[in-house]
């Protein structure tokens, strides 16, 4: 759930989705489930030689098993929050081991 919660506190911000078919999207985040499946706005796509039949498409839903990687722009990451929410788990987790 750390990284649900993490991800949440990204929509409005601009991200960049790299999939598994090398294929790289950059968009505003609109929403998440909980399954890491994610919905873009005012897409674009980095390599338009390759894909010119995407320069058409402003929104998608990409589903998390052709993730490869997403790229977040530094300033948006909030550290201490996630840093926090790691500590919190972290005790969850070891409460409950006894």
């Amino acid at each position: 759930m750390l990284f649900f919660s993490f991800f949440k506190t990204l929509i409005n911000k601009e991200i960049e989705v790299e999939l598994k078919n090398s294929l790289t999207i950059k968009g505003t985040l609109q929403s998440i489930d909980q399954f890491m499946n994610l919905k873009l706005e005012n897409v674009s796509v980095a390599d338009v030689e390759n894909y010119p039949h995407l320069l058409s498409v402003k929104s998608c839903f990409v589903r998390a098993s052709v993730v490869r990687y997403v790229h977040l722009i530094h300033a948006d990451v909030d550290t201490e929050l996630l840093q926090d929410a790691t500590r919190r788990e972290y005790k969850e987790l070891k409460t409950r081991s006894g």
